[in-house]
């Protein structure tokens, strides 16, 4: 079943980018102001600021500074339930502020801009799914962690990309049966991994669809000994070519580990802060996307990513979150903390 398609996905971005627009450039001074005033405001709020890694890195350096988290979606979850900060503010997407909710109620939870949302998400609308679940009902029902909290609470297990081969793996010495949602490609590779029997999702991640093979094969000619380091949202063909094949932390340890010189990294460009600080004597490559010679939405850098800053974030901590706070029902909260508590809680065989 098919809820969406690429065309569709780039014009809920278009639309989104029309009705919140992106932050402008600031200068340095402007910047460090910026630093400043909410290095003391997340102080005086006892809050700690929870940064993915594709968020500016402005962003991500004060999450470092001041005692908070850089990280994927699943140590930001697990930071948000582990530290004592009463406060949580959520630099990311919606999905993550919903997650630290879900997981640590007691606490409030704040995002820089609450419209920051993904298209996978977007493509899987919780009544579809539910409607779409109700076709295998002897199947377990495994959607991953860039989808809404009425989904999750749908699910019976939450992943991440750093976690799905091996809870798929799990599931599949049981014997059991995989629905799969959203992410196709993804699910297409776990698939292959596990040899599992899954079902899929017909859904995509606007970033990681925009690589291609042809810009890979361009850039390898001019750097030969590269290694190529792909996300597992990446189409297929793409990850044919890696040398290295994982999630975002996944991806920053194998820069560490790989002994190549050279790096051609095929995911959000917001990564490169983070691996930057893990091999600073290598030299790492943008994989070119489809707006080399041609058009794209994101030129590997998701738009409700970059909806995070400095400045959306000050205003945030100086409004106390009127406006930027996360909010889950009940209902929903206890219908996706069962899934959610096995993602977090599940162990590595």
């Amino acid at each position: 079943m098919s809820t969406t398609d690429y065309a569709v996905s780039q014009q809920v971005v278009k639309d989104y980018l029309d009705r919140v627009s992106l932050p402008e450039p600031i200068s340095a001074r402007h910047e460090a102001e910026l630093v400043e005033r909410a290095t003391a405001l997340l102080k005086e709020k006892n809050a700690a600021l929870v940064a993915h890694y594709y968020v500016d890195e402005s962003l991500q350096a004060l999450a470092e500074a001041t005692g908070g988290c850089v990280s994927d979606s699943l140590d930001m979850a697990r930071f948000g339930q582990s530290c004592d900060a009463q406060t949580l503010v959520v630099a990311g997407v919606s999905f993550m502020g919903e997650t630290a909710k879900i997981l640590s109620p007691e606490k409030q939870v704040w995002m820089p801009q609450l419209q920051a949302t993904c298209s996978l998400d977007i493509g899987c609308e919780a009544g579809a799914y539910r409607a779409w679940r109700r076709q295998y009902p002897d199947h377990v029902a495994v959607v991953y962690a860039n989808t809404s909290a009425a989904v999750k609470a749908e699910a019976d297990w939450v992943v991440t990309s750093s976690i799905a081969v091996d809870v798929i793996e799990h599931l599949h010495a049981q014997g059991r049966s995989i629905l799969w949602a959203p992410d196709k490609h993804l699910g297409g590779y776990v698939q292959k991994q596990t040899g599992a029997d899954m079902v899929l999702w017909d859904g995509a991640c606007i970033v990681h669809e925009e690589f291609r093979t042809r810009g890979l094969e361009d850039i390898k000619a001019i750097y030969p000994d590269a290694a190529i380091l792909v996300h597992p949202e990446s189409p297929d063909e793409m990850v044919a070519m890696a040398d290295a094949v994982g999630s975002t932390k996944q991806l920053i340890d194998a820069a560490k580990t790989l002994p190549h010189s050279h790096l051609i990294v095929a995911t959000d460009k917001g990564i490169f802060y983070k691996m930057r600080q893990a091999v600073p004597e290598k030299v790492l490559l943008e994989a070119p996307t489809r707006g080399v010679g041609g058009d794209c939405v994101s030129c590997a850098h998701c738009p409700w990513m970059a909806m995070n800053s400095l400045e959306r974030l000050v205003s945030c901590l100086e409004r106390d979150g009127a406006g930027h706070s996360i909010h889950v029902p009940d209902e929903t909260r206890t219908g996706a903390l069962r899934s959610l508590t096995r993602m977090v809680e599940f162990q590595r065989p």
